[in-house]
Order: C-alpha cells, then sequence, then structure tokens
C-alpha cells in the first residue's frame, strides 16, 4: 500500500465519519481564516467538548478579526473565563490587533508571515496554514503522535522517535486536501485511535497497522513520567467593614496576568492581624500543582495599592482565574468568615 493510498482511505473515511464542529467545513479550507485562528488558540492544550461553547460566545461577541483588534483586554478574558491558559487569551488578542493593524486586515498566507503572529508556533502555524489556506502542511500533535507511532509500532520514548514520526507523517499528508486530511488525522485520534480501547475495527488503516493485534498497543506510544513539581503559598481574602473584597489585577508575568484576583504569592509570606481561615485550594497547571492556604482580614486598608475593595455581587464583572474563582468558592464556606 502506497503512502497516497493510505492518505486516500483516511480522507474517504473522513469524508463519511468527520466530525461536525462549528469552526470545521468540508471539502477545502474554512473560507474566513478568523475563524480557525480563534478555534485554533481554543484548542491549544484543550479538549474540544470543552471549546465549542466558549467558541459560541466568543464568536458572538467578536465575530470578526475588527471587532477583537478593538476590543478591551478585559472584555477579552472575561469570555475566556474558565478555559484555561491565558496567555492563549492575551496572545490571540495581540494577533488580531497586529493583522488589523500591521496587515491592514488581510490574514498572512505564507509560514513566515503567520510565525510572525503572537502565540504562533510549529503545530499552530501547521494546523492554520492547512486548515485556513488547505497549504501542505503536516500537523503533529498529540492525536498524530499516537496514530503514527501505532502504525508503524514504534516502541521507543516518544522523544526519541519524534523526529521519525514527523517523517513519516509527513510522507502521509495530502498536497492536494490538506485541511481535509488535517481535520481528518485529528479526527482519526480523537474518536477511534485514543489512548485507551481504540476503536481498530473502524479505523481505515486497520489492515496496515503494525501494532493492531500487539499486546502493547496500548502502551503505545511511550512516554517518559515526569512528576509535576508541587509549590505551596497563601492567598489574602480581605473584607473591610461594608463586606467589601479586595481585589487587584495582577500585573506580574506569567500565566494569570492580565486577570483579576485575591492577592497571592508562594513564597508563604502573610502579615500583621491575618488570620489563617484552616482551609485551602489545590489548582493543576500544565507543569506544576499549586496549593494556597486560604487567610482572612477584617481592615478598611488595602492591603496593597495597586488594587481596590468590589461588592461580593460585583465580582463577576471582573475576568478571574479558576484559581482564584475556587479561592472564593471555599471561603465562601467558612463559617468563620470576619
Amino acid at each position: 500500500m502506497t503512502n497516497e493510498s493510505m492518505t486516500n482511505l483516511l480522507l474517504q473515511w473522513y469524508e463519511k465519519n468527520g466530525r461536525e464542529l462549528p469552526w470545521r467545513v468540508k471539502g477545502g479550507p474554512h473560507p474566513d481564516p478568523y475563524v480557525i485562528l480563534v478555534s485554533e488558540f481554543m484548542l491549544q492544550q484543550t479538549t474540544v467538548k470543552t471549546v465549542i461553547p466558549y467558541f459560541h460566545r466568543f464568536m458572538a461577541r467578536f465575530p470578526t478579526i475588527g471587532d477583537l483588534a478593538a476590543a478591551a483586554e478585559e472584555d477579552v478574558y472575561q469570555l475566556w473565563q474558565g478555559l484555561g491558559y491565558y496567555t492563549r487569551a492575551r496572545s490571540l488578542h495581540k494577533t488580531a490587533q497586529m493583522i488589523v493593524n500591521e496587515f491592514g486586515g488581510r490574514f498572512p498566507d505564507t509560514r513566515e508571515g503567520v510565525l510572525k503572529l503572537k502565540g504562533i508556533g510549529a503545530y499552530t502555524v501547521a494546523s492554520f496554514m492547512a486548515l485556513a489556506f488547505n497549504k501542505p502542511e503536516t500537523v503533529i500533535d498529540g492525536n498524530v503522535m499516537r496514530i503514527i507511532a501505532r502504525l508503524y509500532h514504534l516502541t521507543a520514548p516518544l522523544d526519541e522517535i519524534a523526529d521519525t514520526i514527523r517523517q513519516k507523517a509527513a510522507l502521509l499528508t495530502s498536497k492536494e486536501n490538506a485541511a481535509d486530511y488535517a481535520s481528518a488525522i485529528m479526527d482519526l485520534g480523537a474518536v477511534v485511535c485514543t489512548p485507551k480501547n481504540p476503536q481498530c475495527l473502524l479505523c481505515p488503516w486497520q489492515e496496515y497497522c503494525r501494532s493492531r493485534t500487539a499486546s502493547d498497543l496500548e502502551q503505545i506510544p511511550v512516554r517518559r513520567r515526569l512528576e509535576k513539581k508541587e509549590k505551596q503559598g497563601i492567598v489574602l481574602v480581605t473584607e473591610n467593614g461594608r463586606g467589601e473584597l479586595f481585589i487587584r489585577k495582577r500585573t506580574e508575568k506569567g500565566l494569570l496576568s492580565g486577570l483579576y484576583e485575591f492577592p497571592w504569592n508562594d513564597k508563604c509570606l502573610i502579615g500583621e492581624g491575618v488570620v489563617d481561615t484552616g482551609l485551602s485550594v489545590t489548582h493543576i497547571f500544565t507543569h506544576f500543582k499549586l496549593t494556597l492556604r486560604i487567610y482572612k482580614l477584617k481592615s478598611d486598608i488595602a492591603p496593597m495599592p495597586d488594587g481596590f475593595f468590589a461588592k461580593p455581587e460585583e465580582l463577576s464583572d471582573y475576568p478571574f482565574s479558576t484559581l482564584m474563582k475556587k479561592v472564593w468558592h471555599t471561603y465562601l464556606k467558612n463559617p468563620r468568615r470576619p
């Protein structure tokens, strides 16, 4: 079976079985690159199921690249709340502004041009070029790595065979139907060649898969397990005499920059008059796990100079991270609140 024949088998399967997604068209590239841009940023390290409702709300609020470019950063964060990885929202917003201000509202359609945009790396440039412009780019994500490793029964640790996977994946990439092929191979990994209990009898490549009958099928690809680092810290919930809460916009660089928060730090530094609630929250980020001990303070004086007091019912007007929402909901359960 030639690579071209394998590619055609997958495209035929996709035509009949490909998922219907709000950012997808079949039979070629999407007519609006903006739709692909938004979906690709949202789908970075996030499942399709999670993204769909966020995508609908985001597109309703910012239906064009011009609308997004003209929006306030806080409005963008507000629509992104709960989706996580907020640097994506910031990069998407800056990319929209670049396209409008530096490219005259026209999307770059070359790899070099797209890579100049904020927050776009090797994976996103490939998927964007394929899905938006039908360029024969080879998309490599976790699904594709799993499919190719199983197809050729590559059993060495993933970091050792990454180049081999890219080379074999490139040979299968359709030159004429790149958009459909990119969607097809991602769907194959999402619904058929899944990490556990793969549906091999539904796979268009089942006759040619060298791992299909192998006892180690579900262990492929082999990933080295890295233990997440654990960090500890404290978070301070300050209430004044009117029951208002002190919040601030995080200016420090990092994942949560630009979002609102209760003051916190990972150095476990606390001040005078602060009381330990005995409560804590834990949140898992991509590379580490953070546990924050919740402290409370009753004071009409702001604990920091760069924030303000807000009524509890007004908190929803500000973009908070999932971590801070956990802090607030946990704090509400504290019967000994000041």
